[in-house]
């Protein structure tokens, strides 16, 4: 457990760009409802794991399992709060909070976004820092920051996810009014050059807007994606014929029920990636896990 900050780091992608749309409506699936004629979700009927225990998780924008750390999940809040992240397990309950050094949260919106990348290694959470708050926070070690551009235009963006082998950075642009930017960037941490996000094409959602994604996660073997929008969750794979990772954003996206949230912000997948945990805005955000068949 001493070496398990040196080895496991996780990202914080960084909004700029104020959601315009906020209050639009949606066009979603009902319940058990698969995407027109596209293939059944292989996931079972969510079930609620538990409720956010911590009073100062107001609107959980982001979340990640840990890769060192079983059971643990990292979140943190959008606008209007400091650079804090949260522990909580798959229950909900508080396991800590840490300050990030050397960060400041303009407009966090996922973790693991627009113009600045925060990277920072994860801290170990035991029985010392289980109910910590804001006032008690711990620090982390301090950040590294990337700086990048998209390769076309600005955009605005709340879906970031890293490929669990390379390294490699994911971003899935927020469009109302069409489908979602898939950029890539090769990481260059510790540099004060700006990376550029290179475009590889677009997604496009089985929802009414189409584009209008909020979160997102690779899963720990590299075969599957999952996105998600205020209403609902979408899972892409890898072809069993295919090694070429960025192959998946060719595929059709299957719809999963991930149950009853107020505004879903957040995706991720757990350790063992047989299961999806999600949550969503306000205070003690219901925790929502979504089990593979």
């Amino acid at each position: 457990m001493k070496t398990i900050a040196k080895f496991s780091v996780f990202v914080i992608l960084i909004g700029l760009f104020v959601n315009t749309f906020a209050g639009c409506s949606f066009t979603s699936l009902h319940k058990g409802q698969d995407a027109g004629t596209g293939p059944k979700s292989p996931f079972a009927a969510p079930r609620v794991a538990g409720k956010i225990d911590s009073k100062d998780i107001t609107e959980s924008s982001g979340i990640a399992a840990s890769k060192c750390q079983p059971g643990v999940f990292w979140t943190h809040n959008d606008s209007g709060d400091d650079a804090f992240i949260f522990a909580i397990n798959e229950k909900g309950d508080n396991l800590g909070t840490w300050r990030v050094q050397n960060a400041e949260n303009i407009d966090w919106e996922d973790i693991g976004g627009f113009r600045d990348v925060y990277r920072v290694s994860e801290p170990i959470v035991s029985d010392k820092t289980a109910g910590t708050n804001f006032k008690a926070a711990l620090d982390t070690e301090p950040a590294d920051q990337l700086k990048f551009s998209y390769s076309d235009h600005n955009s605005n963006a709340e879906a970031l996810m890293v490929h669990p082998v390379t390294g490699d950075i994911y971003i899935l642009t927020k469009r109302f009014d069409g489908p979602s930017g898939i950029y890539k960037i090769k990481p260059s941490f510790g540099s004060n050059e700006v990376t550029i996000a290179e475009k590889l094409g677009e997604l496009t959602v089985p929802n009414v807007p189409n584009g209008y994604l909020t979160g997102g996660d690779i899963s720990p073997d590299g075969k599957h994606v999952a996105v998600c929008d205020y209403t609902a969750a979408y899972e892409l794979s890898l072809p069993a014929n295919s090694s070429a990772f960025d192959d998946i954003w060719k595929q059709t996206p299957v719809t999963i029920d991930r149950g009853e949230l107020e505004q879903g912000e957040a995706v991720g997948y757990t350790a063992d990636g047989n299961s999806l945990i999600l949550t969503s805005e306000n205070k003690h955000s219901p925790v929502i896990l979504v089990s593979r068949r």
